[in-house]
């Protein structure tokens, strides 16, 4: 326990300085927007209202891949990804998202073949029941094999799918934003 006699320092002159730190111990890493997507199934982007989106259809799956680079910040314990999302038309039913990592260390990885992490799912998420109003999906990731050991520095993709041929909601998801946040 931090009591206030530990935040008090001295300086020279034996004038009281008090001390403390402040940190982000969950920081947001990455955003991602329609805009970012690097590939997807099909030429899904779309608008709602005055706002870029993805599509994903109802009755296949669909994915939209996104590229960054691990930022120094990372605190290296796991990640937690939030999902915003709209549907289309559906205003009941349940959709399904899975999310996979792919780590390009330099040196390490030809880009000629995939090695996604195993994905992680979200399933029989309750959509909103009123179209156009944002619904979220959140993932837990612990460090290590669940995100392909991405490290500090590296580049590495990050793969949304949605699981349509699985899930009960009729028409598009529509994919807003992405936050990813190290734990």
């Amino acid at each position: 326990m931090v009591t206030m006699f530990d935040l008090i320092s001295y300086d020279d002159g034996g004038r009281p300085r008090l001390s403390v730190k402040i940190e982000d111990t969950t920081p947001t890493l990455f955003k991602f927007f329609a805009i970012d997507v690097v590939k997807q199934t099909a030429n899904n982007r779309g608008t709602r209202g005055l706002f870029d989106v993805v599509d994903f259809d109802a009755g296949s799956d669909e994915y939209a891949l996104f590229m960054d680079i691990m930022p120094q910040n990372y605190p290296g314990k796991g990640l937690d990804v939030r999902l915003m999302f709209t549907m289309t038309s559906a205003t009941s039913g349940n959709i399904d998202w899975t999310i996979e990592f792919e780590r390009l260390a330099v040196a390490d990885q030809d880009l000629d073949s995939d090695t996604f992490s195993t994905a992680i799912a979200v399933t029989d998420l309750d959509v909103p029941t009123t179209s156009g109003v944002i619904g979220l999906a959140e993932f837990s990731v612990t460090s290590g094999a669940a995100m392909d050991n991405v490290a500090i520095g590296d580049v590495f993709g990050f793969r949304v799918t949605r699981l349509g041929s699985a899930d009960t909601a009729t028409g598009d998801a529509e994919l807003v934003g992405i936050e990813i946040r190290g734990k």
